[in-house]
């Protein structure tokens, strides 16, 4: 028993470990003078910011990325975002493959971990279906944006920036190469913008829900019965993790677009059109993306109040995005209602929830939030911004979305140091919570049952 769960421990360690090998890879790599476009080395502080916020697929700079990164240095930035995006455990298994070495029972182990598998049956055809709906989704996307960027860029600069962007959509880095103002200069385009939202949607909802749906899909066509019921044939992750989704991007968009329609430091001086798009667009960008659609210092105190709610609960387990997660806000929420209703249970689609999953949930919440308080209460201490500010920095580097009010390149060495360990505590966070903490119902010897007691609780 002691030796599972040691191994257990040491297989969320490894991720960790992984990711910080990364980090400092890239650190290095752009710290070398050829990464820089004046050919000049760039501080180590700056340099890892860079690497990190790359890798952890945040998208918050302390320079600007069009101008202060050479082509080297540039490629190095979107190899970091794709390794990050896809996961450590993910590339080293890839290349483990490409290699024809076996896949022996350590990573496997490490595999069905980082997805959240209940088997190990088939395990290793997931790395290779995970690589395959990458490639095509990004591929798409470059496709999409090349009939922008092309004309108005030139061929080979165009489908660079394509490449680039479309990668750094899909991973939910929110990293551009287009200047310091993001998407802003696209802001009413519905090529750039629908295109981006796709991507970002289709790596923030998760791997596993991929799945799902191309197998309830397969169903559906197998017994004809093809409309209504591809729904209803998936997995109860799946289910909430879609109808969460969407939730929140709609009343996200609708709140923006109500709070925002005169604001004329957002979308107010925007035509109708335009005004619906931008809102829909920050909706979906505060799901951990990053992109921005409008500046982001102008909004209203009440519209960042949805803003940072939304960019805490992030995307969906298994994908590219960050946060809580929708499954797990949407269980406590769901949990709530029982409750209130007097239910025993925690019921949702005809399905019980399990007591484990809601202890472990209740778990990454708490301790989500404790560390989010932590990281405001240290940025406060060693910067002097406003308090709006200072909660928006430390809460898009926590849940990796990359969205500033324009701090970022302001603060100080202590700073930046906060929002790196933030931004790679929320890259693992939910791997090492889930996982160490709870992810699995752990083995205990202790067959001690003690008496049940009431405490009060309200």
């Amino acid at each position: 028993m002691k030796k599972k769960e040691k191994r257990k421990i040491s297989t969320t360690r490894w991720i960790a470990t992984g990711f910080l090998i990364v980090i400092l890879l890239g650190t290095f790599l752009l710290m070398l003078p050829s990464s820089s476009a004046s050919g000049k080395s760039t501080g180590f502080i700056d340099a890892l910011f860079t690497a990190t916020t790359s890798v952890c697929v945040t998208g918050l700079t302390t320079v600007v990325t069009a101008t202060h990164w050479s082509l080297f240095g540039k490629v190095v930035i979107l190899i970091l975002i794709q390794l990050g995006g896809l996961g450590v455990v993910c590339c080293m298994v890839a290349v483990l493959m490409l290699l024809r070495v076996k896949i022996n029972m350590r990573e496997k182990v490490m595999i069905q971990e980082s997805y959240g598998l209940d088997s190990m049956r088939k395990i290793t055809g997931i790395i290779p279906n995970v690589i395959k709906g990458t490639i095509i989704v990004e591929l798409t996307g470059a496709i999409f944006y090349s009939f922008r960027f092309i004309p108005q860029y030139g061929f080979l600069r165009g489908v660079w920036y394509s490449v680039f962007h479309s990668i750094s959509a899909f991973c939910n880095a929110g990293i551009d190469i287009l200047g310091d103002n993001s998407l802003m200069d696209y802001s009413g385009d519905v090529l750039v913008n629908f295109t981006t939202m796709f991507l970002i949607i289709a790596g923030g909802i998760g791997f596993i829900v991929w799945w799902d749906v191309f197998s309830a899909i397969k169903k559906a066509r197998k017994i004809g019965k093809f409309r209504g019921q591809i729904f209803c044939k998936l997995t109860l992750h799946s289910k909430i993790a879609i109808s969460t989704t969407i939730f929140l991007i709609v009343s996200g968009s609708v709140l923006i677009f109500i709070f925002e329609y005169n604001n004329p430091d957002t979308i107010g001086n925007f035509g109708l059109l335009k005004k619906i798009i931008a809102s829909l667009f920050q909706s979906v960008t505060t799901r951990t993306a990053g992109f921005a659609g409008v500046s982001q210092d102008g909004f209203r105190l009440y519209t960042y109040v949805v803003i940072l709610v939304l960019m805490i609960i992030g995307g969906s387990p298994m994908g590219t995005a960050g946060g809580l997660k929708t499954t797990t806000v949407a269980m406590m929420f769901i949990c709530v209602g029982s409750v209130i209703r007097g239910k025993k249970d925690v019921e949702v689609y005809n399905r019980r929830i399990s007591s484990e999953n809601i202890r472990t949930g209740l778990t990454v919440i708490v301790l989500g939030i404790a560390m989010l308080l932590a990281g405001i209460i240290g940025l406060s201490i060693t910067d002097g911004f406003s308090g709006i500010a200072t909660a928006y920095e430390c809460t898009s580097a926590i849940a990796t979305v990359g969205l500033s009010t324009g701090i970022t390149p302001l603060l100080s060495i202590g700073g930046k140091l906060i929002i790196i360990i933030m931004m790679f505590i929320g890259r693992i966070g939910p791997i090492t919570i889930a996982m160490a903490i709870g992810g699995k119902k752990g083995n205990n010897n202790d067959t001690r049952k003690l008496a049940e007691k009431k405490i009060i609780v309200g």
